[in-house]
Order: structure tokens, then C-alpha cells, then sequence
């Protein structure tokens, strides 16, 4: 797994990183204006009315479901092409490379998912967001990374990526399977019709980006309007993009390191200050044990710990996998942690599962709690695990 590193990844490390960042920045900048007297104009902002149409074909939402449903389709259709790549020829393209981040995601996945609906199992009302632990942030964890410097060790990061690749797979299930509308026949059997155009012509190896971006915007409105979720349209879409093997230029490895920037440096950090905002205000610690929030919360910082350092500690025993030669068990534990960090997903997932503005407030704080906790614990450990000098690394 560990040999040479490929300047796309380095790449990509790079930018997540920053981009968590920013984004821990926007999730700040967020809480302070949700905590201050520019709540009302923030509140009105995001409910601002946008329309868009053309004749009678018409898309009339406010800011904030802008941001969660187009916005957000550009960062899965970046998911999307990130999840080809690496099942094609990266991180999960052999069994070898891809069994321990398989095996970890999944425990990653179904213990925060257990731990919460334990804890939610006598209320109804909030069963529902059971995902909502499941979920990693990429962008989040890699920032907290980047303030280690070179100590990290790169096999240690590309681990971390691997396993939030899957469970950025795991999480479009989800949302496809449990958490899309119903359903409008004929806009989903417009938007199945552009998606084999898109086929057709990422067959016929058009290098061209031009047209896949078209026709993904159009199967996204199409999307939008059939009672799915549109942010699949963004992950169908990319599943239509050639990969080239043979060359770095091809439209998927172009199209991924464009949208690599905007996504890390706009699109989330939009995504993050429009969701992040709660009041704080007359805030009771009753609040945090109630069984949403509690369930979030525990379910990130305590689910992850044992779904993926387990999990791995398992496969690796039973001889399923293999740790990686440069990184510690110390240093995988530290890493379940920072993959605690839910944010981002969690939130989007909140936002799916609930209506109710109390609940959705409910969610924030189980999320916010849960991740503030896994990045400060995550960060000291690994910082206490990591050799002081850092060691020469490369990836596979």
C-alpha cells in the first residue's frame, strides 16, 4: 500500500486540508452570528426565495435549500468522481489496498448507527436519524491532520481517506434507500434518459468537459423534481466520466482537480456557515442528554472508536488485513477519533431526516458536540503518538 505517491492524491491531500480549514473557520463565523444580534438577518438570508425556470418547468426554493440541494450536488459529484477513481486504480482498486478501510468503515458505519438508535429506541419521533452518527468528514479530519505538519504519516492520511471514501458510499446509499421522497415517474424517467446520454457519450470518450456538465445540470433539475434526492444526480453523473488510465488529462482527472479548489474553498464552507448556526441561548445541559442529540453525539465519539479501531484491530488479528508498516495502533486510534468528526455529512443527513426547526437545532448540537470532542481528543492523541521528527513516506 505504501510505495510512491502520486501527485493527484498529494494534491488532493493538500487542499482537503486547507480546506477543513476554512471550513472550521465558516462553522465559527456560523455560531457567532447564530449567538449575536445579526441572528434575525441571517435567518432571513438563508430564507431569501430563489426562482429559477424556463416556461412552466420551474425551481422555486429558499437560499439555504439552494445550498443543500445544488451546492451540495457539486460536492457529490466531486464524491462521485473521487469513488470511481479509487475503485478503478487507487486506494479500494485491490483487496489488498482495500481491506482494512473496508472493514473499518463498515464497523464506522453500523456501531454510531447502533449506539443511536439504543439510545433513541423509546422515541419515534427521532428514530430517524439514525445516520446521522455514520458519517465522516474528510475535510474536517484533514484539517485537524494539517496542523501536525510532515509527523502525520502520509499512509496514516491515505487511510483516512480510503475509509471516508466508503462511507461517503455508504452515505449515498442511505440517502437513496431511506431518505428520498415520492417518487415522480415521468421527471425520473427524464432524468434515467439523460443519464444515458451521459453514458453514451463518456462511451464515446468525448474529452470535451463541456458536455458532461451540461447534461449533469439538466439530469440534476430533472433529479430535483422526481422526489429523489438531487444530490445523487451529482454522483450519477460522475459515474459517467471516462477515466483515462493512460493519461492525467483525461475528462474525469480534469474535471476532479478543477472542482477540487471550489468545493474545498466554497462549496462546503457555504454549506457549513448556512447549517451550523444554532442558538445557543438559554441553552440547559438537560439538552445534551436528551435522546437525540445524546445519540449523535455518543454515537460519533464513542461509535466510531469502536466501529473502526475494533473493526480494524479484528481484521488485522484474523489476518484479513494488514496495518500498514510506518502506522501504530496509538496512532489508528487517535485516527478513529478524528474520523468522529461528523459535520459536514451529519448535517446534511439532519437535514433530510428532520422538519421540524427544533429538531433540525437538536441535531446541530449532537453534531457539533460530538465532532468539537473527537477533534480536540483525536488531536492530542495523535500528536502524543506521533514521532517528533517526521519520517520520509510515500504512497502507493
Amino acid at each position: 500500500m505504501v510505495q510512491a505517491i502520486t501527485p493527484l492524491l498529494k494534491d488532493f491531500l493538500q487542499k482537503e486540508s486547507a480546506g477543513g480549514i476554512v471550513l472550521i473557520f465558516a462553522a465559527m463565523l456560523a455560531l457567532a452570528v447564530a449567538n449575536s444580534p445579526l441572528l434575525a438577518g441571517y435567518q432571513d438570508l438563508l430564507d431569501t426565495g430563489v426562482v429559477v425556470g424556463i416556461g412552466s418547468f420551474v425551481i422555486d426554493k429558499p437560499l439555504l435549500l439552494w445550498i443543500n440541494d445544488g451546492l451540495m450536488a457539486v460536492f457529490f459529484f466531486l464524491v462521485g468522481l473521487e469513488v470511481k477513481r479509487e475503485v478503478l486504480e487507487g486506494q479500494l482498486s485491490s483487496w489488498d489496498k482495500a481491506s482494512l478501510p473496508l472493514i473499518a468503515a463498515i464497523g464506522g458505519m453500523a456501531i454510531p448507527a447502533l449506539i443511536f438508535l439504543t439510545l433513541n429506541a423509546g422515541s419515534p419521533d427521532t428514530i430517524n436519524g439514525w445516520a446521522i452518527p455514520a458519517a465522516t468528514d474528510i475535510a474536517f479530519a484533514l484539517g485537524i491532520l494539517s496542523l501536525l505538519g510532515p509527523r502525520v504519516p502520509v499512509a496514516l492520511k491515505a487511510l483516512l481517506l480510503a475509509i471516508a471514501v466508503i462511507d461517503d458510499i455508504g452515505a449515498i446509499a442511505i440517502i437513496a434507500l431511506f431518505y428520498s421522497g415520492e417518487l415522480d415517474t415521468g421527471m425520473l424517467g427524464a432524468a434515467g434518459i439523460v443519464f444515458v446520454v451521459m453514458l453514451a457519450v463518456g462511451k464515446a470518450r468525448v474529452q470535451s468537459t463541456i458536455p458532461y456538465v451540461l447534461l449533469a445540470i439538466l439530469m440534476w433539475a430533472f433529479v430535483l423534481k422526481s422526489g429523489v434526492h438531487a444530490t445523487l444526480a451529482g454522483v450519477a453523473a460522475a459515474m459517467a466520466v471516462p477515466l483515462d488510465a493512460k493519461s492525467d488529462h483525461g475528462p474525469l482527472e480534469t474535471m476532479e482537480h478543477a472542482l477540487h479548489p471550489w468545493v474545498a474553498f466554497l462549496v462546503i464552507p457555504i454549506f457549513g456557515f448556512a447549517n451550523a448556526g444554532v442558538t445557543l441561548f438559554g441553552l440547559s445541559p438537560a439538552a445534551l442528554v436528551e435522546p437525540l442529540p445524546l445519540g449523535i453525539a455518543l454515537g460519533l465519539l464513542i461509535g466510531k472508536q469502536i466501529g473502526i479501531f475494533g473493526f480494524a484491530f479484528i481484521a488485522v488479528k484474523l489476518g484479513l488485513a494488514s496495518l500498514p508498516p510506518s502506522v501504530s495502533w496509538a496512532q489508528l486510534h487517535a485516527m478513529s477519533l478524528l474520523a468522529a468528526i461528523g459535520f459536514t455529512m451529519s448535517l446534511f443527513i439532519g437535514n433530510l431526516a428532520f422538519a421540524d426547526p427544533a429538531q433540525i437545532d437538536a441535531v446541530k448540537i449532537g453534531v457539533l458536540a460530538g465532532s468539537t470532542v473527537a477533534a480536540v481528543a483525536g488531536y492530542l492523541l495523535l500528536n502524543r503518538s506521533l514521532p517528533r521528527e517526521a519520517a520520509a513516506e510515500s504512497l502507493d
